[in-house]
């Protein structure tokens, strides 16, 4: 079964669910007077009165009264992972994030002429420096639920970055983040990790250049895929040592939302732009279009069981692709590297 015919299954799922009433994006006054309802599963991008986004991701375990939970709420418990440049959710049982979260900008990229300039604790604060940087278990995670260092130890798999390193060049601290394992998932290597989504990943960043606001969803999945008898089934590897724990993702999403004024005469009403990308965890050929992959945002959130935004957003926003160019820019330094040539300087992650 080819990824094409997956995604228009997801596709036709997503139109069964918002026909089904699916459209249970709470906004932050929604959620606010409807005490009863139950907490949202995952971030939630809602817009003010003067339509400019704002990121609501207070993931509450709601304390239900009943007496079968006198003594304990076995969860599912989502670990929330306030970082310095992110925020992510953790999964306990596939052992890798749920989504991450970032807010790019020129200035958060050290690509303008605003930046930080408060100081930590008083001292100087430098930039991240990759080569400083190690892959490093999450000692925030509880141990018999923390991904380590040993489950991707010839696993095959790359440690990949959910949050990529180069989005994270404001301190040291920021960088080193992104290499907790909290933050990582197996990806296939050549052809995926190192190339397309890398070169995904590169085209995130250079939306800053089109929107003053970059926001970032990343979203690991596990689609289903149609067998030789006509069921669709979810299969996917698991990956550890020497009781195999990580969960190995079929696909991964890229959701992004850009926001820039609408207008010089209008610059505190914003203008939304919105589009969502699902990839295989398989090798990509460089040649293959973007576009090939853009998906309903709804897809996204059905599959995941997550609700990135609220209605007003994705109603008031325009198709990212629309706006800005989705064409990604490819550089195979590694190929060059491996011929004896000159390398080219690729996406840094």
């Amino acid at each position: 079964m080819s990824l094409f015919t997956t995604l228009n299954l997801f596709t036709f799922g997503v139109g069964a669910a918002v026909g089904a009433g699916a459209t249970a994006a709470f906004s932050l006054s929604q959620r606010k007077s409807n005490v009863s309802a139950s907490p949202a599963t995952g971030p939630i991008i809602a817009v003010d009165q003067k339509n400019r986004p704002q990121i609501v991701s207070d993931v509450v375990i709601s304390r239900h009264p009943s007496t079968a939970l006198k003594y304990g709420h076995p969860g599912p418990v989502p670990d929330l992972l306030l970082r310095k440049a992110y925020t992510a959710s953790y999964d306990r049982r596939l052992r890798h994030p749920s989504w991450t979260a970032e807010h790019l900008t020129l200035a958060s990229l050290g690509k303008s002429r605003v930046v930080e300039t408060v100081p930590d604790e008083g001292e100087g604060k430098s930039k991240g420096d990759r080569s400083r940087s190690n892959f490093s278990e999450d000692e925030a995670i509880p141990i018999p639920f923390r991904a380590r260092l040993a489950d991707y130890f010839r696993s095959g798999y790359d440690r990949g970055h959910m949050v990529p390193a180069a989005d994270c060049k404001s301190s040291q601290e920021a960088m080193d983040e992104t290499f907790l394992l909290s933050n990582i998932a197996p990806q296939v290597g050549d052809g995926f990790n190192r190339h397309y989504w890398a070169y995904l990943e590169d085209w995130c960043r250079r939306q800053t250049s089109t929107f003053a606001d970059v926001y970032v969803f990343t979203v690991p999945l596990y689609l289903p895929k149609q067998e030789a008898d006509g069921k669709w089934r979810i299969t996917h590897e698991v990956i550890g040592s020497p009781v195999p724990t990580i969960a190995v993702p079929t696909h991964f999403a890229k959701v992004v939302l850009g926001a820039r004024p609408s207008s010089p005469n209008t610059p505190s009403i914003q203008e939304l732009s919105l589009g969502a990308f699902v990839l295989p965890n398989a090798p990509i050929a460089d040649n293959t279009p973007l576009t090939s992959f853009a998906v309903p945002v709804e897809a996204v959130e059905r599959a995941a069981g997550l609700t990135l935004f609220s209605d007003a957003v994705k109603n008031s926003s325009k198709q990212i692709c629309q706006t800005s160019k989705c064409e990604l820019i490819v550089r195979r330094f590694d190929d060059a590297q491996r011929q004896g040539q000159k390398s080219i300087t690729g996406p840094k992650r």
